[in-house]
């Protein structure tokens, strides 16, 4: 196979070799090791990605896996991509679980904290974005606790899984003393909310802070440059939806005092 153009179609050809040596009829899960992307590569003549690790991301967290693979999935269910230990991952079938705003939900308007230089030299989707839940404390409006950042990008390794990376981690407390520990993702452009993240982050916080309480939390750009809010946790082995909300940033201005008359009608 000749070299291809592009990161997208190089990824597309590696990750279905890899699962076609792997699959067969009727299995729902197998695993593979970060040393057989190197070894395809090689055999198809591929140019490999510098970061051999962004091929698995792109498939877990920004792009679908490609139609020859999705197609095997039995119906009702998709494929997956789960790490399963250092350089190693799990192709699983899982049902399939969409995480997107609803858009019957109302808008809350709420007055733009962020500061002008932070927003003047902020560098990508999921960096404004975490930024604008930063200094706009959404974390704390939308979960009714008062929170601190306590680290962004946090990269550490989870028993079984290994490797992980949160976008951005939150400690807590409550009026009764209570300590929490916030795990948020965010995704901005076309990134969809991930699955497979939220899980991972709950995994961490179990094994890292286990003497906490957790809840998970996830930030969506949507349109109009409106942020949605949400608190995911596991159920039946499915991530669920346990609250959902969408805020716009306005200066304090643009709130009327109708906007204010309907928040407390509604309170």
């Amino acid at each position: 196979m000749a070299k291809l153009p592009n990161a997208r179609n190089r990824y597309a050809v590696i990750i279905e070799n890899i699962f076609e040596l792997h699959y067969q009829k009727g299995v729902s899960h197998f695993f593979f090791e970060r040393s057989e992307i190197e070894a395809v590569a090689a055999q198809q003549k591929i140019v490999l990605p510098k970061n051999l690790g962004d091929l698995i991301y792109s498939f877990r967290y920004r792009v679908s896996l490609p139609e020859a693979i999705r197609k095997t999935a039995s119906k009702g269910n998709e494929w997956i991509i789960e790490a399963a230990g250092r350089a190693k991952y799990e192709f699983k079938q899982v049902k399939i679980n969409r995480i997107l705003p609803r858009s019957e939900l109302i808008t809350i308007k709420l007055p733009d904290a962020t500061p002008e230089i932070v927003v003047g030299y902020t560098q990508g989707d999921e960096q404004a974005l975490l930024a604008k839940v930063r200094y706009n404390r959404l974390v704390d409006i939308f979960l009714g606790l008062t929170t601190y950042s306590l680290q962004n990008h946090l990269r550490t390794t989870v028993k079984g899984i290994g490797q992980i990376e949160i976008d951005e981690l939150y400690v807590g407390l409550d009026q009764r003393g209570n300590h929490y520990v916030i795990p948020v993702q965010a995704k901005g452009g076309n990134d969809q909310l991930s699955v497979v993240q939220t899980r991972q982050d709950l995994a961490c916080c179990q094994e890292k802070f286990s003497g906490l309480i957790c809840r998970a939390l996830s930030a969506q750009f949507m349109s109009d440059d409106r942020i949605a809010m949400f608190e995911l946790t596991i159920e039946n082995s499915e991530v669920k939806i346990v609250d959902e909300k969408h805020y716009k940033l306005l200066p304090a201005s643009a709130i009327s005092s109708e906007d204010l008359a309907s928040y407390r009608s509604r309170s």
